[in-house]
C-alpha cells in the first residue's frame, strides 16, 4: 500500500469513527461511553464538536482511535466469536468493561 493511500484511509477511518462516536454520544451518552471506552470528559467534547471541527480532527495522519485491549486472551475470544463459543464475545465484553476509560490523549 502506498503511503498516500494509507494516509487517505487513515483520514477516512478517523472521519467515520468521529461521526459514529458523536452520533452515539448524542443518542445515549452513558452507553456510548461504555461502548467507546471513553471518559465523560471525552464524551462531552465529542458531543460539542462542529462538523468543521470533526473534519479538521479527521485530517490527522494518525488514527484517533485504538483497540481497547492489549490482552491476547481478549483478542482470541473476540476472533473466535461465532465459532461455536457462544459466551466468548460476552466474556470479552465483560473483561473490556473492567478497563478504565481512555482520556483525551489516549
Amino acid at each position: 500500500m502506498k503511503t498516500q493511500q494509507l494516509l487517505n484511509e487513515i483520514r477516512e477511518a478517523n472521519l467515520s469513527y468521529l461521526m459514529l462516536a458523536q452520533g452515539m454520544v448524542k443518542e445515549d451518552k452513558d452507553t456510548a461511553m461504555f461502548r467507546l471506552g471513553v471518559s465523560e470528559d471525552v464524551a462531552n467534547v465529542l458531543e460539542k464538536l462542529s462538523p468543521a471541527q470533526i473534519v479538521r480532527m479527521a485530517n490527522n495522519n494518525m488514527l484517533l482511535f485504538r483497540f481497547r485491549f492489549d490482552d491476547s486472551m481478549i483478542v482470541d475470544m473476540l476472533s473466535d466469536y461465532g465459532n461455536g463459543k457462544l459466551m466468548a464475545g460476552t466474556h470479552a465484553a465483560v473483561l473490556m468493561s473492567a478497563q478504565p476509560a481512555a482520556g483525551l490523549t489516549s
